[in-house]
This record gives structure tokens, sequence and C-alpha cells, in this order.
């Protein structure tokens, strides 16, 4: 007997099965592939830390060239001398620092609630560079990313990230012209935490001016600027006790 196909209980019949092939399917890919993105993801956060602290494969002329992924570990764990958390206002070793979930943290932090905030020190040209991870929120979703500091809170380096910025526009904060702009700036103003402030009127746009707080904007991109600015701000009100304890000014 033949299947008379036109019959929408046929069509209907048929979507459901597919859809239940399809998702056993992506199901049993997704269990398959949970160990190697998971890989993925320790080597993703790895290489952020890192260009936060100014180890990388830039060139003068390069945008933003990450330590490759098969090298990764090997330069984390070179580079990475100690990992903390913060808890409370209280400063713990913790060599598990890595695997907490900033987002979590940040939030719980934000709430007034016990957070665990974690912190890695590195070492740059044979003094220590201090990373925080931070998260916010741009202008349509989630920014986050990583700055690192030396004693002197003088700006080592930076990364920014992002989950939903504008192409061409806030979705520029996770490239090299932008990120750049912020090596060699001061979080202090006056010996008081200022932070840094994304500005449309900085007027500096080669950034030859390191005191004053500032880097130049990304036209059109307002909303996110803020976000950053924000973000940066909020890191350092979370850490400010850890940082209490390393400045020298």
């Amino acid at each position: 007997m033949a299947i008379n196909t036109d019959k929408n209980g046929y069509t209907i019949l048929f979507s459901v099965l597919m859809v239940i092939v399809v998702g056993s399917i992506l199901a049993f890919l997704a269990s398959g592939l949970s160990d190697r993105i998971k890989e993925n993801e320790r080597f993703e956060k790895q290489q952020n830390i890192l260009y936060a602290m100014g180890v990388h494969e830039n060139t003068p002329d390069s945008g933003v060239n990450f330590i490759p992924t098969d090298v990764v570990e090997e330069k984390f764990e070179e580079n990475i001398t100690e990992q903390y958390v913060l808890i409370d206002g209280e400063i713990k070793k913790d060599d598990n620092a890595f695997s907490l979930d900033v987002k979590k943290e940040i939030a719980a932090f934000k709430k007034g609630e016990e957070a665990k905030l974690p912190i890695f020190v590195g070492k740059k040209d044979g003094e220590n560079v201090y990373v925080l991870p931070m998260y916010g929120k741009g202008l349509w979703d989630a920014i986050w990313g990583f700055i690192s500091v030396d004693k002197n809170m003088v700006v080592q380096g930076v990364y920014f990230d992002h989950k939903g910025e504008t192409a061409g526009l806030g979705a520029n904060i996770k490239l090299r012209f932008f990120m750049d702009d912020f090596i060699g700036e001061s979080l202090l103003d006056g010996g008081s935490y200022a932070g840094i402030t994304v500005s449309k009127t900085n007027n500096d746009p080669v950034n030859e001016d390191k005191q004053d707080n500032e880097v130049d904007a990304i036209a059109g991109s307002t909303i996110t600027g803020n976000g950053v600015t924000a973000m940066i701000k909020e890191t350092l009100k979370a850490y400010k006790p850890y940082l209490e304890t390393i400045r020298t000014n």
C-alpha cells in the first residue's frame, strides 16, 4: 500500500521524526565532544590571560595574535607563578582559581553575597604583574576580559571580548587598536582609584597622555564604551582590598 505523502498527517509525522533523529545526533555529538570543548575553553582562557599581561605573538603591524593552543598550557605555567582568591577582603592562595566561573563570582559580589574573586600573578621583565578578570554589560549583552597592572597601578595590558556587540562598532573593543590604548594608563588619580574612562572627548587620538585616566572612544559605540568604563571601575571596587596590598604609591 502506497503512502499518501500529500496528507498533513504525513508531513507532521515526518517532521517529528526528523526532529528526533537530528536531536539525537546532535546530543550524541555534543556528548562525544564535551571534553574537547572544555579543553578549547581552557586554552582560550589561558590565551586571554596571557594576552592581557603582554604575552602574545603580536608584531608591530599585526592584529591580535595569541599564543598558539599547542603551547599555551606550557606558556601559562611558565608565566603565571601564583593564583589567589579574594573572599570578603581576605586573600587566599588557591591553585584552582583558574577554574572559577568569573561571571558567577562577580555577580555574587555585586549582590553582596560571598564571592571568590580570582587573581593571577605573573612575571614580566622580572617584575610581578597582577591579572584581574572583569565582567560587565555592553549595548546588547555581556562584555568581559582581563586587565593586568604592576605594583604602581599602571596597566600592562588588557583583553576584552563580548557576546553580541555590533559588528564594526562595539565589537571592536576586542581589536588591537583599542586594547593597545590602555597600555601605560594609570588606574590612579591623585592616589585614588579612578579607573580608565572610554571618552568621546578625550582629544588624545594617539594616546600620548598616560595620566589622564582616559582612552579614545570608538566612534558610534558610546554605550559599549560606557560599559567598558563601568566594568573597569567595578573591577577596581571588587579588588581594592587586594590592590592595596601591592600598591607602592
